[in-house]
């Protein structure tokens, strides 16, 4: 399967993180979430590469727009369908390799992967 990269072209850190892989050689598909909102189903796929339970710990919980939402109680699925609905609230990059994947981070960390 080849590798992914959850992608903003607006954030740093995505470009870095692109920069990273084209030095290494890699080629991963680019996934621009903003443009093409993930799934519930892809964002539970995603925890369980990323190892967590919360989408907390792959949200941007500092976002204006999850204390818009009064994200602070809601429920897994709550969470989820937010993320759906507006895509920003993801964190990113995502870098996904094989039945892996990390937030990066720094960008760096997509290296643990490699």
């Amino acid at each position: 399967m080849t590798p992914a990269l959850y992608f903003s072209p607006s954030c740093s850190k995505c470009r870095t993180a692109q920069s990273i892989l084209d030095e290494h050689h890699v080629e991963a598909q680019v996934v621009r979430y903003l443009d093409v909102p993930p799934t519930q189903q892809e964002l539970k796929r995603l925890m369980a590469l990323l190892g967590i339970d919360d989408p907390r710990q792959m949200m941007r919980t500092g976002e204006a727009l999850y204390a818009e939402l009064r994200l602070q109680d809601a429920t897994r699925d709550e969470l989820l369908d937010a993320i759906v609905a507006h895509p920003i609230l993801l964190e990113r990059p995502i870098f996904v390799c094989g039945d892996r994947a990390v937030i990066a981070r720094p960008p760096e960390r997509l290296l643990e992967l490699l």
